[in-house]
């Protein structure tokens, strides 16, 4: 039974048996979703949902961030999942393409100060949700992704895992928990039509569903108990082609799937990242304008076209899943950044007209490596009849070509600051740098 070795893995996993690399990971995990919530949290999605939330009241158990309110624990993982989702800046994993923080950290961070935990506990607790998450994320790609957002779906069974953890469940509890995180995961790719908001609300509804599944089982609320591999289950239901085997093989053996964790260095869709790498690293050096370029061909992966190959974005959060204005942008603006993504970029004549130069073909090669690597290749032929090729297997923030920590903490430097101020900040890096050592998480934000 799947649920059973899964909740095993969930009991038996200790910071004292944690490599350092892995405990660095989670640390820096942490800290770059600190990040994403802080400056999230002042945008619309996260206004309304704060508002809507604390105006339904709560006993205070938990931190809407950035605000520093205080409400249930329930309440604050739902605003906080929707708020470090709204950017484009959070973590992602490759091989099961869940943006784990948004998902599992909210849920993790609630349950933390709910119960005053240590943060070696909360580490136990994300290493044991990201490891949850990612191999089911990983059983069920690429085919579960086409419909489904694998962080609403496959980042409410690791939010349950991080909650159990810290909630101190026993296996028969973790395995009904996991019964009743796996019947409420959900989240629909629709919203790229629209460009709405609905995709924030993906990993808050993970992260609240999680926690809510394991109090659920800490009372005694019973689940199914083969939700994964049963013949109505998660896998059978949602995906038309699953590997169960990817759940279990080598669980609770180092490295641990927290280690093969990305960052994200550009405020955009990740599947637009390889292509971006490109542009930026052929327009380094050379002083070209938009208007220099004649025509850009971009090779990638099958998947990379189904979520970016879009229509011409209306709005700047649209513009973050279209890969010929995010090359474009990076094009013009040698840089792709959270600040260059706003209304006068959007609506400015020369990117668009570049955008509009932007082939997008589907190669073969690279849909075969996907989810194993994300590749792109860059053909841009200029003016002059120069003709510029790039390619990328690893853009910059996965394992393989990872972010130094200084890049990391300068990055929630940027996107911290104006919430909490510098010195707040420093503290909070300080902080989540010896987080192993603090004695209980519900002091962080007082």
């Amino acid at each position: 039974m799947l649920s059973l070795k899964l909740a095993d893995f969930i009991c038996s996993t200790h910071f004292s048996d944690l490599r350092q690399q892995t405990v660095r990971m989670a640390r820096l995990a942490l800290l770059d979703w600190l990040g994403s919530v802080a400056r999230g949290g002042r945008e619309e999605p996260a206004k309304i949902a704060r508002s809507l939330l604390i105006g339904q009241g709560g006993k205070p158990q938990a931190t809407i961030l950035p605000s520093g309110e205080k409400t249930s624990a329930l309440n604050a993982a739902l605003a906080n999942g929707i708020a470090s989702h709204i950017l484009e800046v959070d973590d992602v994993h490759r091989g099961s393409v869940i943006h784990c923080g948004a998902a599992i950290i909210p849920a993790a961070l609630a349950a933390a100060e709910m119960t005053r935990a240590s943060g070696r506990q909360l580490i136990e607790a994300l290493v044991a949700g990201y490891e949850v998450a990612i191999r089911i994320g990983e059983a069920v790609t690429p085919s579960h992704y086409y419909f489904w957002h694998n962080t609403g779906t496959c980042g409410t069974f690791g939010a349950c895992a991080a909650a159990s953890k810290l909630l101190g469940l026993n296996r028969e509890q973790l395995v009904w928990a996991l019964g009743s995180a796996g019947t409420q995961a959900a989240g629909l790719w629709e919203f790229l039509t629209d460009g709405a908001m609905s995709k924030h609300l993906h990993p808050g509804k993970a992260a609240q569903n999680g926690l809510l599944s394991a109090l659920l089982a800490r009372g005694g609320f019973t689940g199914a108990t083969a939700i994964l591999e049963g013949k109505r289950g998660f896998c059978r239901a949602m995906a038309p082609e699953f590997n169960l085997d990817r759940i279990t093989d080598s669980l609770g053996k180092t490295p641990y799937k927290i280690e093969d964790n990305s960052f994200k260095i550009h405020s955009s869709c990740r599947h637009t990242h390889p292509a971006v790498d490109i542009a930026l690293d052929l327009a380094s050096n050379r002083n070209m304008e938009p208007s220099d370029i004649t025509a850009i061909e971009v090779r990638t992966y099958q998947t990379a076209l189904d979520i970016t190959d879009t229509p011409e974005p209306q709005t700047v959060y649209a513009a973050k899943f279209n890969l010929p204005f995010c090359v474009a942008l990076a094009l013009a603006k040698k840089s792709c950044s959270l600040e260059d993504f706003n209304d006068d970029n959007l609506r400015d004549p020369e990117i668009r007209a570049l955008s509009r130069r932007v082939k997008l073909i589907a190669d073969n090669a690279f849909t075969s490596f996907y989810p194993g690597k994300w590749a792109a290749a860059m053909e841009m032929t200029t003016r002059s009849g120069d003709v510029l090729r790039g390619r990328s297997d690893f853009p910059l923030g996965d394992p393989e070509n990872p972010a130094s920590d200084e890049l990391l903490t300068a990055k929630f430097r940027r996107l911290a600051s104006d919430s909490w101020g510098d010195e707040k900040t420093g503290s909070l890096i300080k902080t989540v740098t010896e987080l192993e050592v603090v004695e209980d998480m519900s002091l962080l934000f007082q």
